[in-house]
């Protein structure tokens, strides 16, 4: 779902980093109502749990694969406006640490996942308030997103012919339809643990936040060993390579240095939850410092 740089025309990338950028600060502003001192530990662990979520890539296809996104997750567990705060964080983080994402094309990316994709995960259920709204949003968060990086390539001039379309769609359906099944199941499962604060958005327990912690920390160690390796289906979608014009410090999700290719990928992927912890906590003081 992530767009590379060198995908997208100039004119295009630069519209939407001139978009996205006060889109967000405007969402920001709109925080500072909805975030709790008590809740902003809470941003970092969920930041930190999709995360790590999104490294596990699952196929949805012949040599394709997709990963939880994780919009409608946030919205619904912290609201639509904070998640869009954390999805930006994470989309930042990925893009300047991991090469994951392009840095010119970093305003699409938030653009299509944190404002897009959270707000169509979050209008289901917010409507229905049940198992089945939870379900939809899911998918419409993943229909959304793709849809428009679909549109932001096709504007682009990569070549889209109908065949092509029509088996992208299909890659996105199935993601859409894993991503509301995952979505229902993270919920219910949050619920079992404190059924109070996802009905009346009360203080999550810390038994909450140490188990959600710990599933960020067994997907990041573990998830990668059983992860599938094919490209996802932007990356399959456009013929070309994105240039390497900055080299991240984890690129590739590899710590570099380590022999092993398990311990490369599960440093990079523990450093990788202390970056995205730290940077949604200090974004949700910073939010809640401001709102004073």
């Amino acid at each position: 779902m992530h767009i590379p740089d060198g995908f997208l025309s100039t004119p295009v990338w630069a519209a939407f980093d001139v978009v996205a950028a006060p889109a967000v600060g405007i969402l920001a502003k709109r925080a500072q109502r909805d975030i709790e001192e008590h809740n902003i530990p809470f941003m970092g662990v969920m930041g930190a749990f999709i995360f790590a979520a999104q490294m596990i890539n699952f196929p949805v296809g012949p040599g394709t694969s997709g990963h939880l996104v994780g919009g409608s997750l946030l919205a619904i567990t912290l609201g639509p406006s904070v998640a869009a705060i954390v999805m930006t964080a994470i989309l930042a983080v990925q893009a300047l640490v991991f090469q994951d994402g392009g840095i010119l094309a970093l305003g699409a990316n938030v653009f299509n996942m944190a404002i897009i994709g959270v707000l169509a995960g979050y209008i289901p259920y917010r409507l229905l308030r049940n198992s089945a709204g939870v379900f939809m949003g899911g998918v419409a968060s993943v229909l959304a997103s793709g849809a428009f990086a679909l549109a932001q390539l096709w504007i682009s001039g990569i070549p889209l012919s109908g065949k092509i379309l029509a088996i992208t769609a299909g890659f996105f359906a199935v993601g859409a339809l894993l991503e509301g099944a995952i979505t229902l199941a993270a919920i219910r499962a949050l619920e079992r643990m404190n059924p109070a604060w996802i009905r009346n958005t009360k203080k999550p327990a810390g038994r909450t936040l140490v188990l959600v912690g710990v599933a960020a920390l067994v997907l990041a160690v573990a998830g990668i060993l059983i992860a599938s390796t094919h490209p996802d289906g932007i990356e399959v979608l456009a013929a070309s390579h994105a240039p390497v014009w900055m080299h991240a410090p984890l690129a590739d999700y590899q710590a570099h240095g380590i022999e092993s290719p398990w311990l490369r990928k599960s440093a990079a992927g523990i450093a990788g939850l202390v970056v995205i912890y730290v940077a949604c906590f200090a974004a949700g003081r910073w939010i809640r410092q401001r709102s004073a």
